[in-house]
């Protein structure tokens, strides 16, 4: 588990870094006329890498604090969240409380996450000649011409798609930070389902129960009634229960009996709102007295949907398969075989048809007193269990808003991230725009070009956070999920993958608006004369 959270925080770190780095690399290439100026007045290159590194530091004097003050406030609002709405366990949780290792963590990771970001635009700074001071080219002259291959694309997208590949660090850099932003929301998306596993909810998790001391089919039937039309109770179900039923399989299977257990019509129409059911089952079978029954699925029970079942002298068929056993708490059945069919044919089995169990849903109304005139009808004949606490979703909900409330805040990184990633390599190719403008290069143009430019960042950004991303997210699903719920595969996120690449490519659209804009107002004579 430990090492799973230290990948996790260091894709954090490495994210901030990329991020970090592609804007000093986007300024350095903005000022290369500052940067040969400095040359030529004598500034040695080492001192250009120290003078860059003091500036990115410089940052972090208004970046920290700013950062410390909102990461405090945020911190106080999800207190009061968890103290007054979620409730709980965490209604005694102090709103106001200040974490002195916290602050001083989150200085020490901005400071150095900045620290380390500013190592390769300072190397980049100290190449610059002297006579770019006069030229406004950066050592970009070792690169080879080439022109544009326009025989596929219009000349713009041509020139937008050159622009974005000719610059292979910062291409690396641009795609690396959007990949960076997929890979940890399908990795924090894994989260979603563990939390789902590890706090399940339910529709048919009672919050009272009554069942006889040795779980005998012994309470009356018809207490369910009497009690559904009690003060504060939403739902009763009863359970009646069967084990060791000899039977005979039409599949080799080491087992030689079942155990049986009975749903109403109510129990059972939760099934496929809880998801509970596999691919293939048909649940409308079971209703009724018939011959069809449920098995709950286990990796050492080979029966399916379809295979039949001989209990005495009926024969019973299996039209559904459970993903899980919701009466343990691993999911698993240890090779037993469980039917679950209806109260009918239950009883035309077993000639049973008193309880072994009956489940109690209150309302959140439900006062103490509603609660004691239900223990009253146990009146010591029965086992009573009040289970309210353990329906309190508290816990669930705290940790639903920490997940979520990462996932969107990496969702919004990636916007502010591509956003200001485009609005600073366009402003470092403005002499380019404008004498593109100057030859005849109108404003619809330009827009082509620079979203042709964000559109082959975006492209292979999405490529390489998918490529990686994917597995990643089967490797944490598997270590934290499959491993302890052996029920539950991996398979495709789609839903999460959409949501993030839907972002990608929206904020990628919103980043070429704000540029395109500007340099569509900006005269001719500016945009050349520009830096």
């Amino acid at each position: 588990m430990y090492p799973l959270v230290f990948i996790l925080f260091l894709l954090v770190l490495i994210a901030g870094v990329l991020m970090i780095s592609g804007s000093l690399n986007s300024t350095i290439a903005q000022r290369t006329q500052f940067f040969g100026m400095m040359r030529c007045v004598g500034m040695s290159k080492q001192q250009v890498v120290r003078f860059v590194r003091l500036e990115a530091l410089n940052w972090c004097k208004t970046a920290v604090p700013i950062g410390v003050l909102l990461g405090t406030c945020l911190a106080w609002g999800l207190n009061a969240v968890l103290r007054y709405l979620v409730g709980g366990e965490f209604s005694e949780i102090p709103v106001f409380g200040v974490s002195a290792v916290g602050i001083v963590s989150g200085a020490v990771l901005g400071v150095l996450t900045v620290w380390i970001a500013a190592q390769s635009p300072a190397k980049r700074a100290a190449r610059v000649s002297p006579i770019a001071a006069v030229s406004g080219n950066a050592a970009d002259g070792k690169r080879k011409p080439h022109r544009a291959k326009a025989r596929f694309l219009k000349v713009e997208s041509s020139l937008g798609v050159s622009h974005a590949v000719s610059a292979k660090k910062n291409l690396f850099l641009m795609s690396g930070s959007f990949a960076l932003s997929i890979i940890l929301f399908l990795c924090f998306s894994v989260l979603v389902e563990l939390l789902g596993c590890l706090l399940p909810t339910s529709l048919s998790a009672p919050n009272l129960t009554i069942a006889s001391s040795d779980y005998s089919n012994t309470v009356n039937h018809t207490l369910v009634d009497t009690i559904s039309g009690m003060e504060g109770v939403t739902h009763a179900c009863g359970r009646m229960y069967a084990e060791n039923i000899p039977a005979a399989f039409d599949v080799d299977t080491g087992q030689t009996t079942v155990d049986l257990i009975s749903y109403d019509d109510l129990q059972l129409g939760w099934l496929p709102d809880d998801d509970m059911l596999r691919k293939g089952s048909d649940l409308s079978k079971v209703y009724g007295d018939s011959g069809y029954v449920l098995a709950i699925w286990d990796q050492d029970v080979p029966l399916d949907v379809g295979d039949k079942i001989r209990l005495g002298s009926s024969e019973v068929e299996i039209a559904g398969m459970l993903k899980y056993s919701p009466f343990s708490n691993s999911g698993q059945t240890d090779g037993e075989i469980i039917l679950i069919c209806s109260e009918e044919t239950f009883t035309r089995l077993t000639g049973v048809r008193d309880y072994a169990i009956i489940d109690i849903q209150v309302a959140k109304s439900a006062s103490d007193q509603d609660v004691a005139a239900i223990r009253g009808l146990a009146d010591g004949r029965y086992e009573f269990t009040d289970r309210r606490d353990e329906g309190d979703r508290s816990t669930y909900w705290a940790f639903s808003l920490f997940i979520y409330g990462f996932l969107a805040v990496i969702a919004l990184i990636t916007v502010l991230n591509i956003v200001n990633s485009i609005s600073m390599s366009v402003s470092a190719r403005m002499k380019q725009y404008g004498a593109m403008r100057a030859v005849g290069m109108d404003g619809r143009q330009l827009t082509g070009m620079i979203a042709a430019e964000a559109a082959t960042y975006a492209f292979s950004g999405c490529i390489i956070g998918c490529a990686a991303g994917l597995p990643l997210s089967r490797l944490l699903y598997d270590k934290l999920i499959t491993s302890n719920f052996p029920y539950h595969t991996w398979s495709l996120p789609v839903p999460a993958l959409c949501i993030i690449l839907l972002f990608v490519l929206g904020a990628t659209a919103a980043s070429v608006y704000a540029p395109s804009k500007r340099m569509r107002r900006m005269a001719i004579t500016e945009t050349i004369n520009e830096l």
